[in-house]
């Protein structure tokens, strides 16, 4: 569960936000998740879910906007590094 999150999560995931595991589930899964893309340009058939409704009517698994504190990068500065 917690590979799955970290892909539809953070800044590169469909879900475009993070998202934290917080199912308690462990181990191994193998599923197949049905969901129609955002970046899809193309006609999308009425019959393929969102990803919010393919985690909660395929998987049962449902997100849950929350605050968390995450760990957070900070450059300060940045100089072009002098030949010695």
């Amino acid at each position: 569960m917690e590979t799955l999150a970290t892909l539809i999560g953070g800044s590169d995931g469909v879900a475009g936000r993070v998202v934290f595991d917080r199912t308690g589930l462990d181990g191994p899964f193998e599923f197949n998740l049905r969901f129609a893309s955002p970046a899809s340009t193309g006609v999308v058939p009425d019959d393929i879910p969102n990803l919010f409704t393919a985690l909660q009517d395929q998987l049962g698994l449902r997100l849950e906007p929350a605050r968390a504190a995450v760990d957070t990068l900070v450059i300060d500065s940045v100089e072009r590094p002098t030949p010695d």
